[in-house]
């Protein structure tokens, strides 16, 4: 059985020399993610902060928080792109990750050679790679450019071959970002019901998005970020719900701050004559 353990992960993003900037002296304006040498200095940035969460078979994560808040981090260091500074994570079952589907094309082989190279680098056996091959290159539309190099195809060919391979294989933990759907209209009607399908079939989800429908339509429990921290985890309603609410209360005070204090023309001014 699919799980996974985030066990107090934390992830530092230093800043070389070149980028390092004097803080601000007036500590009640200063973010307390920026990390500052001896010298007042801003060398780093706390990406996250002690995370710490688990998830097990049949679980579906939604991750809401503004831009900034470190869900696409989050995301990169459950999908071990990245490696935490501190903390442990520990993954039982094969991970997926569709954060970027290009990754691992080789332009001089044939999209036959494309599935084979990167179902192995998946973990997938000859015989899975087998089994699926026929099903990607038709969905894919390729035909006999099958057997052709993959920089021979056109920018549309080559869309629908990554989708294809990376939607071809059942994911036994799912890792998202937003939901992945491209192409013309024709082939997007396909990648939607593709990629629903492709969901409801891991076991495991952990999908980070904005979209209220996104998240509550796939999606059973959430995790607020907020400044790389978890803010609350709970039922993916009521924390959108509560998200929602804030960032609704931060519009209306940002416009009630840049509404002018009075009218700059007085009611009683007349015109010149």
């Amino acid at each position: 059985m699919a799980h996974l353990i985030a066990d107090d992960i934390t992830l530092q993003f230093p800043l070389h020399s070149k980028a390092q900037v004097q803080a601000d002296s007036d500590d009640s304006g200063v973010d307390d993610r920026l990390i500052t040498n001896s010298r007042g200095r801003i060398v780093g940035i706390q990406a996250l902060r002690n995370i710490n969460f688990s998830l097990n078979e049949g679980d579906r994560l939604g991750l809401i928080g503004q831009n900034g808040s470190g869900k696409t981090t989050l995301l990169q260091v459950l999908a071990e792109i990245m490696v935490p500074d501190a903390g442990t994570l520990t993954i039982e079952g094969r991970s997926t990750n569709l954060l970027n589907i290009n990754l691992g094309m080789q332009p001089g082989a044939s999209a036959d050679r494309n599935i084979t190279l990167r179902g192995l680098a998946a973990g997938h056996s000859l015989a899975a790679i087998d089994q699926c091959r026929v099903e990607i290159i038709d969905f894919a539309q390729l035909g006999e450019f099958a057997h052709m190099p993959v920089e021979t195809y056109s920018a549309g060919m080559r869309m629908r071959l990554n989708y294809a391979i990376a939607t071809a294989f059942q994911p036994e933990i799912l890792i998202l970002d937003e939901w992945l759907s491209t192409g013309d209209i024709a082939f997007r009607e396909r990648a939607t019901a593709r990629m629903k399908q492709f969901v409801d079939q891991a076991g495991i989800l952990i999908l980070a998005s904005h979209s209220e429908k996104l998240l509550k339509d796939n999606c059973n429990r959430a995790i607020w970020l907020d400044q790389g921290r978890i803010r609350a985890d709970g039922d993916v309603n009521d924390l959108w719900e509560a998200y929602a609410a804030e960032q609704k209360k931060r519009v209306d005070e940002d416009a009630r701050l840049r509404a002018p204090e009075h009218d700059p023309t007085p009611a009683n001014k007349t015109a010149a004559t």
